[in-house]
């Protein structure tokens, strides 16, 4: 009875294509819910063993000591039976397997074990059928109606509706197709699979399939444009030197291209080579027409290209109603417009002429011109023309388009300067506006650092004259201090003055006073000469001058004085008073 229980479980997953393990939880949650609707119970579990296939439900009950509810509580004896170290208001799982679970279960699961095994299954078509959109399916048609096509691909149904189908097919129940699978959705009834016989896709994979090297990456498909049931173009590259990549996509005598334009149903198919040069690869596009000139218009982003051919290959280029000039604008991504030689070169004689830039710019070249006016004149009655005198048109009319591109390019440059002058004069104004701004709430601090330079060019004056004063002193052989070098050029700064006291000062700025006091006490002269010593000293002045120098950082000052016990003039430093014992100390010399 378990065995054959197992074994319908394991039938039924290889019917559907599903794992054990889905198929026995379903069993299971179903299993549940019927017990609950029979039994009753709040938590409730059921366990399948998969080698025997018993089933057993266990239920959640609560260790009290009192019983109210069999269903959800149990005795705290009966609980220890279960678990020894059960206790009270602990949650004990206890085996309450019916002895006639299989009859009922039967009745009641059996609804729910198939609604989840659908969905599993739903689900499982599903991941499967996503995996392969952008791909080529085969099916059977299994149901046409005027507005879509039933498609079965085995386990699954797709369809193909009418705007996706190619005009002109028509399609019978049993026949096998091959379509492109657009797009996969997921619905309550199951994926929903759409199908395509119209995608440029298509045209791709069947190409990858009919063609080894574009399947092995030695030829490249760069672009499709097609309408479906009448023309198709294919540009291909080779990536491999050597490769014919438009001989590898014919075949021999056009056997790999024919069983693709079978199987769409005898759509002409067009393979072309890319390449890199945008004006080659338009003409390419525009086989089997030969073309003479394709001149590029890109200068303000409207990509045109006006191409020029003979005008008995006019009609051939154009195509029948312009289908060939359309499918080849779709291949490369160009506006073309398509013009008869004639009719070009009429044109661009009319501009040279009408335009003295351009006159200017072709005139190196007015024998083309004369014999280009000899051919129109000779073959104004629409007699075919040679192979030079096409050429030559075909120069006449690139000339002027060059002249044109070059005037175009020259004035967008001028148009571009321009813009960018007026854009650097507006920003100028702007920034010299900020900055006037900037200077007129900096106004104080420009008065000051302005009296601030005034006061210091006095001091560069006074310091000047006492160095005069006392380079004459030295020259009367006068030593007046024996031991301190000073740098020269060195500036002393003037501070506050300390209070007054007896010994004679020399910094009240008298140029005479320093003097006498230089030549009062004469130094002893010594074997050695010493160095020059230039003192600058600078005027002292209790004004705003101070202020600002101290505020520049400039906390060290110096001064002369004329040392009695010594006999001779010493230099003395002031430091902060935090610092010194006395206003003036630590002698240089």
């Amino acid at each position: 009875m378990r065995n054959d229980f197992m074994m319908a479980i394991n039938q039924v997953c290889h019917e559907r294509q599903l794992s054990v393990e889905v198929v026995l939880e379903a069993v299971e949650v179903a299993l549940v819910s019927a017990y609950k609707r029979n039994y009753g119970g709040n938590s409730v579990t059921a366990k399948i063993d998969q080698d025997t296939g018993e089933i057993s439900i266990f239920v959640e009950k609560e260790v009290v000591e009192d019983i109210f509810d069999d269903k959800n509580e149990i005795s705290l004896d009966v609980a220890r039976q279960i678990d020894p170290e059960a206790a009270l208001e602990d949650v004990v799982q206890v085996e309450s397997t019916p002895s006639d679970f299989g009859r009922i279960a039967t009745q009641t699961t059996k609804q729910v074990i198939l609604q989840r095994i659908r969905e599993a299954e739903r689900e499982a078509l599903y991941k499967t059928y996503v995996e392969r959109e952008g791909e080529i399916i085969n099916g059977t048609v299994q149901k046409a109606t005027p507005n879509q096509v039933i498609i079965a691909l085995g386990n699954v149904e797709a369809v193909l509706p009418r705007s996706e189908q190619i005009p002109g097919e028509r399609y019978m129940p049993n026949q096998r197709l091959r379509a492109y699978v657009a797009e996969v959705n997921k619905t309550p009834r199951g994926p929903q699979i759409v199908l395509s016989r119209t995608h440029r896709n298509m045209l791709r994979r069947l190409l990858e399939v009919e063609v080894p090297e574009i399947y092995n990456g030695t030829v490249e498909i760069k672009a499709i444009a097609r309408e479906a049931g009448h023309r198709s173009k294919v540009a291909v590259a080779a990536l491999q030197e050597g490769v014919d990549p438009v001989g590898s996509c014919v075949g021999m005598r056009g056997v790999r291209i024919q069983s693709i334009v079978n199987e769409l149903g005898g759509e002409k198919i067009d393979v072309t080579e890319w390449n890199p040069d945008t004006g080659v690869f338009i003409a390419n596009a525009l086989s089997p027409a030969k073309v003479l000139n394709v001149i590029l218009h890109d200068i303000i982003g409207d990509k045109t290209a006006m191409v020029v051919v003979p005008d008995r290959q006019l009609s051939l280029a154009i195509g029948k109603e312009g289908q060939n000039a359309r499918l080849a604008a779709k291949l490369t991504g160009w506006r073309i417009d398509i013009k008869s030689v004639v009719e070009a070169v009429k044109e661009a004689i009319e501009r040279a002429s009408a335009s003295e830039e351009i006159k200017a710019l072709v005139s190196n070249r007015p024998e083309v011109f004369s014999l280009v006016s000899a051919i129109l004149e000779e073959r104004a009655d629409g007699s075919e023309m040679s192979p030079g005198e096409l050429n030559l048109l075909s120069e006449a009319i690139g000339l002027v388009s060059k002249a044109e591109l070059q005037i175009a390019r020259e004035k967008m440059e001028t148009e571009r300067a321009a813009r960018a002058k007026a854009r650097a004069d507006e920003m100028g104004v702007d920034l010299l506006a900020e900055a006037a701004a900037l200077l007129s709430e900096a106004a104080p601090i420009e008065a000051e650092v302005a009296e601030v330079a005034e006061d210091e060019s006095e001091v560069a004056e006074a310091a000047e004259a006492e160095e005069e004063a006392v380079e004459v002193a030295a020259k009367e052989e006068t030593v007046v201090a024996a031991e301190p070098v000073i740098e020269p050029e060195a500036e002393l700064e003037a501070v506050e003055e300390p209070e007054p006291t007896d010994e004679t000062s020399v910094t009240d700025g008298s140029i005479p006073s320093v003097l006498e006091s230089l030549v009062a006490e004469p130094a002893k002269p010594k074997k050695k000469p010493k160095k020059r010593l230039k003192l600058v000293i600078a005027e002292e002045d209790t004004t705003e001058a101070d202020s600002a120098s101290k505020k520049r950082g400039k906390s060290k000052s110096r001064r002369l004085e004329y040392d009695e016990n010594l006999g001779k003039v010493v230099v003395k430093r002031q430091r902060k008073k935090s610092r010194a014992r006395d206003d003036w100390e630590d002698y240089l010399d």
